[in-house]
This record gives C-alpha cells, sequence and structure tokens, in this order.
C-alpha cells in the first residue's frame, strides 16, 4: 500500500514543457526524419512504406519516454504520440487530395531493365547488384532478362518486372 503512496502523481501527470512545445519538437523531428528516410532508404524498407517504419519507431521512441519515471510525463508522450501521428495522417491525406504533393513526396519509378538491357546506371544509383536484380527474376519464374520487357525499382523498394510478349 506504501508503494501506491510513494508514486510521483505530479512528475507523472503534469507536463514539465509546454504543449506548443512539444508539438513543434514531434513536428521537427517527423519532418527531418521522413525526409532523411526518403532520401536514403528507398530500397531498403521492402513491403512497408518508410513513413510506416518513421511512424513506429518514432511511436516506440515517444511512447517509451512517457513510460520512463525519470522522462517525460504521460501528457508530454501523448502530445508527442499525437503530433507524429497527426503528421503522418496530414501527409498521407495531402498526397492522396493532391496528386501534384504526391508525386513530390513519392519517389518515382526508377527503371533497372530496357528490353532486356541492364541499365547499369540507375542501378549503381540504389545499389542494386546484378545478382540481387537476377535473384528477382529468378522468383519471377524468369531465367533469361531478354525475357524482360522492363523492370522498375518501385518508390515502395519492390522490383516490378514487366515480361516481354511471347508472340
Amino acid at each position: 500500500m506504501d508503494a501506491i503512496w510513494s508514486i510521483d502523481w505530479r512528475a507523472m501527470l503534469v507536463p514539465e514543457h509546454s504543449v506548443l512545445d512539444l508539438f513543434l519538437r514531434g513536428t521537427v523531428m517527423y519532418l527531418v526524419i521522413f525526409v532523411l528516410l526518403r532520401l536514403v532508404l528507398r530500397r531498403q524498407v521492402g513491403d512497408i512504406g518508410t513513413s510506416d517504419v518513421l511512424v513506429i519507431v518514432l511511436l516506440a521512441e515517444v511512447s517509451g519516454n512517457a513510460m520512463a519515471a525519470n522522462a517525460a510525463s504521460l501528457p508530454e508522450g501523448v502530445v508527442l504520440v499525437g503530433t507524429v501521428l497527426l503528421w503522418s495522417y496530414l501527409i498521407e491525406w495531402v498526397q492522396f487530395r493532391f496528386p501534384a504533393f504526391e508525386r513530390l513526396i513519392r519517389e518515382p519509378k526508377l527503371k533497372l531493365i530496357d528490353n532486356g538491357r541492364l541499365l547499369r546506371r540507375n542501378m549503381r544509383t540504389e545499389l542494386v547488384t546484378v545478382e540481387e536484380l537476377m535473384a528477382q527474376l529468378r522468383e519471377e519464374g524468369i531465367e533469361d532478362r531478354a525475357e524482360v520487357k522492363a523492370a522498375y525499382l518501385e518508390a515502395d523498394g519492390q522490383i516490378s518486372i514487366i515480361r516481354r510478349d511471347k508472340g
């Protein structure tokens, strides 16, 4: 019973920082990490989007800080989590409503094979090796790259393959 009374309820429930300060910090960190991930992590992300990874990492960080006894208060953690989720939602909403903004934010697809010919400059740009690309072709049941009309590195890091017509 003494354990309940020894809890510092004020430190846990009363924010030490202003809500605006927390919102601005959360906003700046979200946008900085968002831009850095867009520049660096194109093909490493895989099946989930970069913004999904960002939200997961940031939510884990800010909610973890709010749960630690010597860190932020619960309301501070809630404001930071809310800020991260707000920006994630707003960016997705703006991309949906305004295609021009989506083109600005999303990486365009990058052609890796054109009519069976490897586009090595594009492969080098994204650090895609011939072995990696050929493995992707084999996963699609293609043994020879001459069977490929086009292959693209998509914005989500996946490689899409278009076969040549067999006619």
